[in-house]
């Protein structure tokens, strides 16, 4: 999948509320958090600072986040890591997603469907991280990695999660348009249309229409993210 611009998300006020996530994908993002923290004091440390508001901006981009943390009179530059998808990870995934029209419906609707990463581990595509995956780089020079400040960057990444599921696939090097080119790449492979059909019994057929309607999703989301796109005959 072809590389992509990093996405920056403005400072989060701050928060009163101890609610660590909404989603089911954000609480197990927390959870991933909670099993690289090493001690129970740095992720209390983390959440005091993530909710109090001193957590600059954020920039989401494959493989990495990047924000920087206030903490007391100092200010760290902290960099987050996740590893992303190799290739034949992002073929699979991109095959399942093709599956069922459903799937980037989902996606595109804010979602990310249990029955997605369900199928996606099924083929060895793990999308939500686990502990060990989490990496950080932070200046501060504490002896464990991640820090505090580490940590409470990670834990408002889970907020934005919540609210969209793209900044996980970014992380994982998956984005909007590039996972568009490489549908329409699957469903260009398909047989040609004037070509007799397939056998209704046989999957592929099934494949060829939900890739069509995944494709085509897809790039209304493109259309509705240009602001000077026409899009009434779209609605």
């Amino acid at each position: 999948m072809s590389a992509f611009s990093g996405v920056t998300f403005t400072r989060i006020p701050p928060r009163r509320s101890t609610s660590r996530a909404a989603t089911w994908w954000g609480r197990a993002w927390v959870r991933a958090v909670e099993e690289a923290s090493y001690s129970d004091n740095d992720l209390h440390a983390a959440r005091v600072l993530s909710r109090g508001g001193g957590i600059g901006q954020i920039t989401v981009d494959a493989g990495q986040v990047v924000a920087r943390c206030l903490d007391g009179a100092d200010v760290w530059t902290v960099v987050a890591t996740l590893p992303g998808l190799d290739p034949g990870s992002v073929s699979a995934f991109v095959e399942v997603v093709a599956g069922e029209s459903g799937h980037l419906a989902g996606l595109l609707a804010g979602e990310l469907p249990h029955r997605l990463v369900e199928q996606a581990e099924e083929v060895g595509v793990e999308l939500l991280p686990y502990g060990g995956e989490l990496g950080s780089a932070c200046p501060c020079q504490s002896w464990v990695d991640p820090c505090r400040h580490a940590l409470a960057v990670l834990l408002q990444v889970a907020w934005l999660i919540d609210g969209d599921p793209w900044v996980l696939l970014r992380l994982r090097g998956l984005s909007p348009d590039g996972l568009e080119a490489e549908l329409a790449t699957l469903a260009a492979a398909r047989p040609d249309e004037s070509a007799p059909g397939p056998d209704p019994a046989q999957p592929e057929g099934d494949l060829a229409v939900a890739v069509d309607a995944a494709v085509r999703a897809a790039r209304v989301l493109a259309l509705l993210d240009d602001p000077t796109a026409e899009i009434d005959h779209l609605v």
